[in-house]
């Protein structure tokens, strides 16, 4: 069966001027009549977007977010006031309260609800609790990723505040999807905290698939120069045939990607992809 995979919002605009783009992400997953949602971005834009390009959000199931940052949290609320049918799935982790550090002061960049509000609006939500969950056939999250690639490294300004101070986030909370598809799978990033080999690499051993597509977030804005130059090397292996990172990838790496890499396309807000 054929797999849609399309982006309701983005940092960047695309061809289509009446949809909203900002600072976040958001995927709508179609496989097999089923119908689940990748992150929400930061507000309503995704759901605006959905009804300008013809997609129904009360026929989602399935809602995953990727990590507890408002920009790919923040629109879960929006989404309740139009539909609260449906299974959520989060990482271990995911209410942590998440800060980032900028010369001497914090800012919270965590999630606009608690687990208190779930409850509350009815919502059926669970935390995943191993490195594979199958949600529905041919769909996986993944978490719990193998830090092998020693080059990605967690900016230290992202932080997490507990009873006695701040501490380092580590991203445990970071979940990625894996979507079967008739040509491999398609891995979908909502920030690749944790380090984009490391997460691909992770999916790839789990599902013992060979993977078609990479789609999201690679956080590749904070590389350094070392790690950049291995992520660009990393992506241009051929077995990867589509590219469509964006969002926290950062411009240099966006630009060097489209320069070099044939199968690269800047995934925005309106692109589908479509396998068959």
């Amino acid at each position: 069966m054929p797999v849609r995979i399309t982006t309701l919002v983005e940092n960047s605009r695309g061809e289509h001027l009446a949809l909203k783009n900002e600072h976040g992400l958001s995927f709508y997953i179609e496989k097999d009549n089923h119908s689940i949602l990748f992150d929400s971005g930061q507000s309503s834009n995704f759901i605006q977007n959905a009804g300008h390009l013809r997609l129904d959000m009360t026929s989602i199931d399935h809602v995953v977010l990727s990590h507890g940052h408002y920009d790919h949290s923040g629109g879960l609320r929006s989404l309740l006031q139009v539909h609260s049918g449906f299974e959520l799935t989060l990482g271990q982790g995911f209410f942590d309260e998440k800060y980032a550090f900028y010369n001497g002061s914090y800012e919270f960049i965590g999630n606009n609800f608690n687990e208190a509000f779930l409850r509350d609006a009815g919502v059926s939500y669970a935390f995943v609790d191993s490195p594979v969950t199958e949600i529905v056939e041919g769909v996986w999250i993944i978490t719990g990723f193998d830090r092998t690639h020693k080059d990605e490294i967690i900016s230290p300004r992202f932080v997490l505040r507990k009873k006695d101070g701040f501490e380092q986030d580590r991203f445990t909370d970071e979940v990625l999807v894996a979507v079967d598809s008739p040509k491999g799978i398609i891995i979908l990033l909502g920030c690749s905290h944790p380090g984009m080999k490391n997460m691909i690499d992770t999916a790839r051993n789990l599902l013992n698939r060979p993977v078609y597509a990479v789609l999201g977030g690679t956080h590749l804005v904070e590389a350094s120069k070392e790690s950049l130059e291995k992520s660009i090397s990393y992506l241009a292996d051929d077995s990867f045939k589509v590219l469509g990172v964006s969002h926290c990838t950062g411009e240099k790496a966006m630009d060097i990607l489209r320069a070099s890499n044939c199968r690269y396309f800047h995934n925005r807000t309106g692109s589908s992809l479509y396998v068959g």
